[in-house]
């Protein structure tokens, strides 16, 4: 369906629906769509109203709809032309009904208000949502199904479309599919939500109406919950949609609609983790809503728990604790919960905040009431039954209990933990008393604030603990912020040290350290003192440095005095430290406890803090300098992360001063040498980034002298720190002081030599190159500080002091290195240095001109000005160009550059370091040239041989200046290398070059190799200085592994221009210098080879020849573009490939990528030089040197796909080229291809053959139509088709049509694409049918034929038709067979080489294959669908595809006499049948081309058809005519009367044999004429009747002939049929001629029973003129009726299913239905009269029988005379053929009562009354032979049947003679023959058969009491006495009591229906239990039993008289009777339901 019409199917209203158009089809629910259509609305209205009453009585609230929607108004309301608010009240009025019936919808009253609902309002078209959600709950039910039937759901768009795919199959929607969708399709699950919501709303507002929800609120819990579960992800979408429902089902009132949504909330939160936000909403809602509803509380309980228990329980607050505390019964319900289920999550929430609770209202004022509730409930849960709580809630338990003791009673907590502790034996109790005390310690939420408390708890550790329960106890202790505790801690610690880790004891106790702050509170000194005598004992100090070391670096600050008071807790640390044994354990601490102990003796108080810092300096620095040089480093890094530790405390800040006092006096110290610079690099950094830091501000004079910080200094700094003042000064002056020491103490290496002018650094020693870093770092540091206006003067004192010594060691280092800043700072330092110091860095101050800073240029140029006075210079004429130029270097940074370029200055590199140089040439980047490169030749020199010689000692900057060089050799210096050998030289040089020094570097190699770019090659005008370049590039391809190399040399040599001249030569062969032009000059070259095989190989040492040199070359040119006159490379490349296929090189090695290369590039070469592929001129290309021979054999010698694929392709390009040598070869090439590559499946091989077919054979054909050789040409491609048709079966079949069709469409399908089929069907006679087993032939066949059409259709109509039409040429010039052929055969060799198919190689039956099956194939393809799509939709399908047709017809009908003419000529030879089945090809052919013929060229083909000579043409002309007149449905009136009707006439001609050319007509053709005319007439006769009115007389007169075949006469038998039909009234006066011969031919027995065709014809005949003429058959009536019965007879055999019995019995139906009663009774009256022949008065009585059936009443009141006297007569039957065989009598005495009943089943019962009375007279008038009574006994039988209770008000007379009849049958009564015959016995059994059928009948029917007590004691005599009757035999006996007499006793017994008689009865069939024979007792129990069980239970009363008979009978003296006794007994027991046994 298209977009547009969804959308209009999305805005089609419901009243334009269709289905409310159309009412032959209505839909409804309880009716099918046909049965509604037929109710009208008032009865549709009636249902409705009745069912709502019915519900009102169920349910009153269904009342309010009475007045609205069952209103007698609403009958007439039309919602489709109501306004919208009606509509929307109706909506609203039926969504509410819908959801009052939904709870009734199985009910048939609710289903009646639904159809009314759908018949009026239509709601399954506009209420489709109410409707699903009133039925979805019963979607299970077939009855749901039948709903959704009603909605037209089938567009993919619509809503409810999921449940179309049940509608048609009508099964139930699966439960699984409804939760599937529920989770899939949000949208259904809010409906489902919605549904139910809006319907617990609706039912709430009608109190006691709640239950009626079950079945909503169980599927809606179901399905959702389901849904739920099924889902593989809860989304947030999912459940934002359930929470308003859920919110909607906790606030209800209505119970299962809470029970569901506990049981949703379950699920989800099982599911899916959500946020703390919701789960305490839910939780507030649930507590709050808990207790309205009290059957759910437990069940909200589980769910609250269950809540808690999958979601995080914390933050959930105190409200659902206040709602669920409010109950007292929830403790008690949590009890119960807990004996089931895990209630603890619920308690860890309840508990906390139960305790919490009560402890607040304990300290605050409350309520006394709500505290005893929460006492209550926290006593109830503490008397639960503990054994049942898991870990969680005890842990819980004990902490409360702690809580409680702690914060009321600590001291009786003590107490009872002590008695605990020594009752406490058990390893398990002390265990579960250790996580108590654990519990009650580490309980963060519920922490106490007493601390005496916990100081306590170390009293209770006086047993042996675990070493985990010692750590977590000490430890956490040790990290409290309480000092007793801690204090408790370590004492513990000293206790239990044994057991403790002691790494972990170090650094716990240094933890202590970090947070303590004896500044601000002094009383930590006691712990700290305990802590460091517990540290200084631990050996682990000893053992291990890294913790000495940490230990020592976290004490010292607190070794630093801070405070002159000695009582200050900070001196007394210090002291404390320096007297403990950690000073003799560190090495750094050595002799600290002396000197500290010295300077508190000799010191003033006021004075310590200086002089014992100064020492501690002096002592640490002294310490750090004198010990292990290996452990220095280590010890500086340790003391430098100490002092950069961040910290506002005193001790911290005077540290880090501290600190870097003693690592400066280090680095002054002369006596450390080794790990001087690494120590200085680190001491300067920490001092750089301290400088940063620092704040502005004028410092403290500072005298220069002193080397260490002053005393006062640093006195008065820690002074201000302790008074909580800033001392930004004293500490800016400090870190001055510092760095002025540090550069005081800076000394040069050793290793550092002055006298050098340039240093570079990475040719210097490492303590070099760190002594440079800090030059550089220092004067970076000093400029950037003497800029600072506040500090400058003191930043400029230290630049004096560095400037004295440091001068030349500045600027001698890289001009590239340092900030814009520190440049311009050093520039304008150097302006004030004397001229004669500067000309030593004037290289450094030209490279600064091209700074991007224009400050740093200007500050440059400055210092340049002052040098122009030194004339002796070498730069001075630079300086001076310089000068002139000042403003436009200061304003462009390039300008530089453009200076020297103009100036051409030159420059002798070595004396300047590689950094210099560097920075020397990027800014002589732009200057090139040849000069510029000569000079720079001797540093390339140079440094090349560095790098073959030394490429380790390359330093990076050589490495970038010798690419720098390397860059000069451009298209400006390429001149050079032709003029000079050197620099050639040293460019090929550089190119071998292949080492990579540096990574990030690219080897020099690569840079050269760049450097040849099209411009620079160019630019070598040397054509030998080119050649030598391109020869070290192919060597170097040669030679390199380096795949960088590879690529770009394979650039370089795809950008250059390059001539092909100079590739011929590094391809030529030493040894061959001539190409080898033709096949001959390489076989002779070979032989001379082989004389002489030691010159060769001699030659071959000599002048080796590298294949794979060669290969990189061709590779290189496969893609080569700028190649100038590439034509020279084909004489080297043919060359090559000569060698290539000679035997020795192909021995060597594989040469086929070789051969594929040449290959490629040879078509590169033809592509350049023709690209649109025509033929090259002479001069351009001599085509002698294209060696083609050469390419195909390449083709036949190799075995590789690919190099086929190349050598085809090349043949392509050149077949355009060089057509003529390329034809003089193809026919290889083609063969090749068939044996080879078109096996081949890839798609690359695919197009290689499709572009050498499109190249090759287009160019050839071109060529050939120039010149005078197109017959050689079409030989040529016969040949190539051959080809492709011999390879076809090894061809992939995917690829084989692909390649036919290119293959002919290149070479033209008008032309040969008959070629090719003839060429199939050769290949399919010849060799396919060989090869295929005979079972799989058809299928081959059939696969064939359809590839065969497949590639016919590729092409257009018109070459398919030329095709056909030339292989119907080419077979009717084929012989006729192969001893013929000789005549014919044309004597020129090569024509027969060029024969299609050649008949001298084939045999006879080949060529009669192909000839049948091209005549087979093409008739396929003429009906095949392809084919006629083509024809039809080929434009101007009139106009052209006619005339093809037309000529097509011409050449089949041609070739369709040859064929008959073979027929005749081989009539009596063994071919004779091969040439029939051909001519039926033909002719099926010709049906073919005739169904594609329009209609006006049809008729006149068929028309000539008919008159030709041949009668096989005849026939078949008529047999086409007959199929077009089947298969047509529409004609033109024009068509029928100008040119149909016009065959008639030719047509009786035919049929009459009134043709000139022929004697005779043949049968079959007369056959075919007359089909062909009642066709013609049965399609237009109706219209055009006259014109057979001729065909009628035709016939008849066919049919009156005597002489006449049978098969003629039936086909005009079957003509006059349909004539007649045709005709009607016109045929009336034929009826005269027509009716006698048509009753004379179904006279003719024999005939008819011989030929089933001519019978049927016949009967046909009959049957369509006595259907189409009933009422003119009067005067062959008779004659008629007694060829019907006749027929009855032989149609008899046939079978009731056959055609011609159908077609008699249609017969017989007409004859009785289409005439009326006064014509055919007579006749019927007068048949049986004239002829009675008793086989045939069946049929007859059928016939009156159908008739009478068919009779009006009036037609049958009128006639009933002389019908009843007719079956008078009839009835006769039986008496007049009394010696006749009883069983056939029987048989027609039916047919004869059967048709009697017919009459008697239409009469009235005062019309039947007296015909009863007078057959029962009739019966009674015969008086020797009674058999009349044995047929009125019969009828009666017959009667009773049909009437059934009615008979009982005829029979009353019957009963007297029926007794009579019973005792005079009796033969134990008399022995008398009631019947005077011979068959007595058998008529007297029949007789007794009738009559107990026909009173069992009137006992079985009777309910108008007609056995009376009279009649039941005149007939019970009778009929019981009929068990002693053994009439007719024992079998006969046996039979009529078991199947009639027994049955109609007991019947008797039920009619009867009194007890009364039941006595007398049953005793009469129990007096013949006694009777003499063994045979009568028998049936006499039988006929007990059988009342019994009519009687049942009222059996009871005549038990005891039976009891003692059947005791007789356990005894009787046949066994038989003994055992049927026992079981009659048992039955009995059955039926009476009491035992028996005991009475016997």
């Amino acid at each position: 369906m298209t977009s547009l019409a969804e959308q209009l199917k999305r805005l089609a209203l419901p009243q334009n629906d269709p289905s409310l158009l159309d009412r032959s089809e209505v839909a409804s629910l309880l009716f099918t769509c046909k049965e509604a259509a037929t109710i009208d609305r008032d009865t549709f209205f009636a249902i409705g109203c009745t069912g709502l009453e019915e519900l009102m009585g169920i349910d009153p609230s269904f009342e309010e709809f009475q007045s609205s929607l069952f209103s007698s108004t609403s009958k007439a309301l039309e919602r489709s032309v109501q306004t919208k608010a009606v509509n929307q009240q109706l909506n609203k009025n039926i969504s509410l009904f819908l959801i009052h019936l939904s709870p009734y919808f199985m009910l048939k009253p609710a289903q009646k208000c639904l159809e009314w609902l759908i018949q009026r309002f239509h709601i399954h078209l506009y209420n489709q949502d109410s409707l699903i959600g009133c039925v979805l709950p019963y979607h299970e039910t077939n009855l749901f199904v039948r709903v959704i039937q009603l909605l037209d759901i089938k567009s993919p768009t619509h809503k409810w479309h999921w449940m179309d795919p049940i509608r048609k199959p009508g099964v139930p929607l699966a439960r699984g599919t409804v939760i599937t969708h529920c989770y899939k399709d949000l949208d259904f699950m809010d409906f489902i939500c919605r549904l139910v919501a809006k319907s617990v709303k609706v039912f709430s507002e009608c109190p006691g109406n709640t239950a009626q929800l079950r079945v909503l609120l169980v599927f809606y819990a179901s399905t959702i919950v389901s849904a739920l579960g099924a889902a593989e992800k809860i989304t947030d979408t999912m459940v934002s949609l359930l929470l308003p429902y859920v919110q909607k089902g906790l606030k209800s009132s209505v119970q299962d609609y809470r029970a569901a949504t506990y049981m949703i909330i379950c699920q989800m939160t099982v599911k899916v983790t959500v946020e703390t936000s919701l789960v305490h909403s839910l939780m507030v809602q649930i507590s709050k809503t808990l207790f309205k509803v009290p059957s759910l509380i437990r069940d909200g309980l589980a769910c609250l728990n269950l809540l808690l228990q999958t979601q995080n329980g914390d933050k959930l607050g105190k409200k659902p604790f206040n709602y669920l505390c409010k109950s007292p019964e929830v403790v008690t319900l949590l009890q119960g919960l807990s004996t089931g289920y895990d209630m603890s999550p619920l308690l860890r929430y309840l508990l906390p905040h139960l305790v919490h609770t009560i402890v607040k209202s304990d300290t605050e004022e409350s309520e006394e009431t709500e505290n005893d509730i929460y006492i209550k409930h926290l006593q109830a849960i503490l008397e639960i039954d503990f054994s049942s709580f898991p870990y969680a809630v005890l842990r819980l338990l004990l902490i409360i209990l702690m809580v409680l003791s702690f914060g009321r009673y600590p001291k009786a907590l003590d107490s009872v933990l002590e008695k605990h502790l020594e009752d406490c034996t058990d390893e398990a109790a002390q265990n579960l008393f250790h996580q108590f005390i654990s519990l009650s310690l580490s309980c963060g939420k519920y922490k106490v604030d007493d601390t005496t408390s916990l100081t306590l708890e170390f009293r209770y550790f006086i047993k042996s603990f675990d070493q985990a329960f010692i750590e977590e106890a000490i430890f956490g202790r040790l990290k409290d912020d309480n000092r007793d505790v801690v204090m408790s801690a370590l004492s513990s610690l000293e206790t239990f040290r044994e057991q403790v880790n002691p790494e972990v004891i170090v650094s716990s106790l240094l933890n202590i350290f970090k947070k303590a702050d004896l500044s601000k509170d002094g009383k930590w000194y006691k712990v700290l003192e305990r802590a460091v005598k517990i540290l200084v004992k631990e050996e682990i100090l000893k053992e291990k440095k890294e913790l000495l070391d940490a230990a020592v670096m976290q004490l010292l600050p607190f070794m630093i005095i801070t405070n002159a008071n000695s009582k200050s807790s900070d001196c007394k640390m210090a002291v404390c430290l320096s007297e403990s044994d950690l000073c003799s354990l560190h090495p750094l601490l050595k002799g600290w406890p002396e000197a500290l102990e010295e300077a508190i003796k000799s010191t003033k108080s006021a004075d310590l803090v200086g002089v014992a810092n100064e020492k501690i300096i002096l002592l640490l620095s002294g310490n750090l300098t004198s010990g292990d040089p290996s452990l220095l480093l280590q010890m500086v890094d340790d003391l430098l992360l100490v002092a950069e530790t961040e910290s506002d405390s005193v001790r911290q800040r005077v540290t880090t001063h501290i600190i870097a006092s003693v690592l400066v006096q280090c680095c002054c110290n002369t006596q450390m040498k080794e790990n001087y610079f690494p120590v200085a690099i680190r001491v300067f950094r920490f001092l750089d980034k301290k400088i940063q830091n620092l704040r502005t501000c004028e410092p403290a004079q500072v005298r220069s002298e002193e080397t260490l910080v002053p005393k006062d200094l640093l006195s008065a700094y820690i002074g201000k720190l302790n008074s909580d003042e800033t001392a930004h000064a004293e500490e800016s002056a400090m870190v001055l002081f510092l760095l002025k020491n540090f550069i005081n103490g800076l000394k040069p290496p050793l290793s550092f030599s002055e006298e050098e002018s340039w240093w570079n650094p990475e040719s210097l020693h490492q303590d070099s190159q760190d002594y440079l870093h800090l030059l550089l770092g220092l004067f970076d540091l000093l400029v950037s500080g003497a800029s600072e206006r506040s500090n400058a003067l003191q930043y400029r004192a230290l630049m004096n002091l560095l400037f004295k010594v440091l001068f030349l060691h500045l600027f001698g280092v890289d001009a590239s290195s340092g900030t814009a800043t520190v440049k311009f700072s050093a520039l304008t330092l150097l302006c004030s240095f004397p001229p004669s110091l500067l000309l030593a860095v004037v290289i450094s101050l030209l490279i600064n001109l091209a700074s991007p800073v224009s400050e740093v240029r200007r500050a440059a140029l400055n210092c340049l000005h002052s040098l122009r006075g030194i004339k002796e210079s070498l730069f001075h004429p630079v300086l001076q160009h310089l000068e002139q130029k000042t403003e436009e270097i200061i304003s462009d940074p390039t300008y530089i550059a453009f200076l020297l370029q103009e100036k051409n200055l030159t420059f002798t590199f070595p004396i300047f370091p590689s950094y210099i140089a560097r920075n020397l040439m990027k800014i002589l980047h732009e200057i090139h040239g040849e000069m510029v490169l000569s000079h720079l030749l001797p540093a390339l020199d140079r440094l090349l041989e560095k790098v073959f010689n030394k490429p380790e000692a390359m330093l990076k900057d050589e490495v970038i200046l010798l690419h720098l060089i390397l860059g000069k050799f451009n298209e400006y210096s390429a001149t050079l290398l032709c003029k000079d050998q050197q620099s050639l030289d040293l460019f090929i040089k550089s190119l071998h070059a292949a080492k990579k020094i540096y990574e990030e570097i690219p080897p020099f190699q690569i840079t050269a190799l760049g450097q040849i770019t099209k411009p620079f090659f160019a630019a070598v005008s040397d054509g030998m200085v080119q050649r030598k370049l391109l020869k070290v590039l192919f060597d170097l391809l040669l030679n390199c592994k380096n795949p960088l190399c590879a690529q770009t040399i394979s650039s370089v040599f795809k950008g250059v221009s390059v001539c092909a001249e100079q590739i011929v030569r590094e391809l030529e062969p030493p040894e061959k210098t001539k190409s080898l032009a033709t096949v001959q000059q390489t076989r002779r070259q070979k032989m001379q080879q082989q004389r002489k095989p030691q010159d060769a190989e001699l030659a071959a040492e000599t002048r080796p020849f590298s294949w794979q040199r060669v290969m990189l070359i061709l590779e290189l040119l496969q893609h080569k573009k700028k190649l100038r006159r590439p034509q020279a490379l084909v004489p080297a490349l043919f060359n090559l490939l000569s060698r290539c296929l000679e035997p020795m090189a192909s021995e060597e090695e594989n040469m086929e990528y070789t051969k594929q290369l040449i290959l490629s590039c040879l078509l590169n070469i033809c592509q350049r030089l023709s690209s649109d592929g025509s033929k090259v001129p002479a001069d351009i290309l001599d085509k002698e040197k294209f060696n083609v021979e050469l390419i195909v054999q390449c083709i036949r010698i190799s075995k590789m796909p690919q190099t086929h694929h190349h050598a085809l392709l090349l043949l392509g390009a050149v077949a355009g080229m060089f057509p003529d040598k390329v034809l003089h070869n193809i026919m290889p090439i083609f063969t090749f291809m068939g044996a080879n590559v078109l096996r081949l499946d890839d798609t690359y091989t695919f197009q290689v053959i499709n572009k050498t077919v499109q190249m090759v054979i287009p160019a050839l054909i071109q060529d050939s139509d120039l010149s005078e050789s197109s017959g050689g040409v079409q030989e040529v491609v016969i040949k190539i088709i051959r080809v492709f048709v011999d390879a076809l079966p090894h061809v992939p079949e995917h690829r084989r049509l692909p390649i036919l069709s290119q293959l002919i469409t290149t070479v033209g399908g008008d032309k040969f694409l008959w070629v090719l089929l003839v060429l199939l069907f050769e290949q399919y006679v010849t060799k396919t049918v060989t090869a295929t087993s005979s079972t799989d032939k058809d299928a081959v066949l059939e696969a064939d034929t359809e590839f065969w059409i497949s590639i016919c259709c590729e092409f257009n109509v018109r070459s398919q038709f030329q095709s056909m039409m030339k292989i119907i040429q080419y077979l009717t010039e084929l012989p006729e067979n192969k001893e013929g052929n000789h005549k014919t055969e044309p004597a020129d060799p090569k024509n027969q080489e060029g024969q299609l198919f050649n008949v001298e190689s084939h045999s006879d039956k080949q060529l009669r294959h192909l000839k049948f099956l091209s005549v087979s194939f093409m008739s396929q393809l003429l009906s095949s669908q392809s084919f006629v799509k083509k024809v039809i939709m080929s434009p101007c399908y009139l106009l052209k595809v006619t005339s093809f047709l037309s000529r097509l017809l011409e050449e089949v009908l041609h070739y369709i006499n040859t064929v008959a003419s073979s027929v005749e000529g081989n009539v009596d030879k063994p071919t004779a049948k091969f040439w029939r089945v051909l001519l039926s090809k033909c002719y099926d052919m010709l049906d073919k081309v005739n169904a594609l013929l329009p209609t006006e060229t049809f008729i006149p083909v068929i028309g000539g058809l008919m008159m030709n000579q041949l009668p096989s043409v005849r026939r078949k002309a008529m047999d086409l005519l007959n199929n077009k007149v089947q298969q047509r449905t529409k004609w033109q009136k024009s068509q029928v009367r100008q040119r149909l009707l016009e065959l008639v006439p030719e047509l009786i001609a035919i049929v009459t044999c009134r043709r000139k050319e022929e004697e005779e007509e043949q049968a079959i053709n007369r056959q075919t004429a007359l089909f062909s005319l009642k066709l013609l007439c049965k399609g237009f006769g109706t219209e055009n009747p006259a014109p057979f009115v001729p065909v009628l007389k035709t016939a008849i007169d066919l049919i009156s002939s005597e002489k006449e075949e049978k098969n003629v006469m039936g086909s005009a038998l079957l003509c006059i049929a349909e004539v007649t039909c045709t005709l009607k009234a016109q045929a009336i006066p034929q009826l005269p001629r027509l009716m006698p011969a048509l009753l004379k031919t179904l006279k003719s027995k024999k005939e008819l029973v011989s030929n089933e065709i001519y019978l049927l014809s016949a009967v046909t005949a009959l049957l369509k003129v006595a259907e189409t003429l009933p009422h003119f058959l009067s005067p062959y009536l008779l004659e008629c009726l007694l060829q019907v019965v006749r027929l009855e007879k032989i149609v008899a055999e046939f079978g009731p299913s056959s055609q011609i019995s159908v077609r008699v019995a249609a017969l017989k139906t007409i004859l009785a239905t289409r005439l009326a009663p006064r014509i055919l009774l007579p006749a019927v009256t007068k048949c049986y009269n004239e002829y009675w022949e008793k086989n045939c008065l069946g049929p007859l009585m059928n016939i009156l029988k159908e008739h009478i059936a068919g009779m009006e009443k009036e037609h049958l009141i009128s006639h009933q005379p002389e019908l009843t006297a007719f079956f008078m007569k009839v009835l006769n039957f039986r008496t007049e053929h009394a010696e006749d065989d009883l069983e056939e009598v029987g048989r027609i005495e039916a047919y004869i009562i059967d048709c009697l009943i017919s009459m008697v089943m239409k009469l009235s019962e005062a019309s039947f009354r007296p015909l009863f009375f007078k057959l029962f007279d009739w019966s009674k008038t015969e008086a020797t032979l009674r058999d009349r009574l044995l047929t009125f006994h019969r009828i009666a039988d017959c009667i009773a049947d049909k009437l059934k209770g009615l008979f009982t008000l005829f029979a009353g007379h019957l009963v007297k003679p029926f007794a009579e009849t019973l005792n005079q049958v009796n033969i134990s009564k008399t022995d008398e023959a009631f019947f005077d015959s011979d068959n007595n016995t058998e008529k007297s059994c029949l007789l007794l058969q009738f009559t107990m059928d026909c009173l069992h009948k009137l006992f079985l029917f009777d309910t108008q009491k007609f056995v009376s007590k009279e009649r039941a004691e005149t007939l019970m005599q009778p009929l019981v006495d009929q068990l002693e009757n053994v009439l007719g035999g024992d079998e006969k006996f046996q039979e009529r009591v078991t199947a009639h007499l027994i049955p109609c006793i007991a019947q008797f017994s039920v009619a009867m229906a009194d007890d009364s008689l039941w006595k007398p009865l049953n005793y009469q069939i129990l007096l013949k239990t006694r009777h003499n024979s063994p045979k009568v007792r028998f049936a006499a129990l039988l006929a007990l039993i059988e009342v019994a069980q009519k009687l049942k239970e009222n059996y009871l009363v005549l038990l005891p008289e039976s009891i003692p008979f059947l005791a007789e009978l356990m005894e009787d003296e046949c066994e038989e009777v003994e055992q049927q006794c026992q079981k009659t007994i048992q039955q009995l027991e059955v039926i009476l339901g009491e035992p028996l046994q005991s009475y016997f």
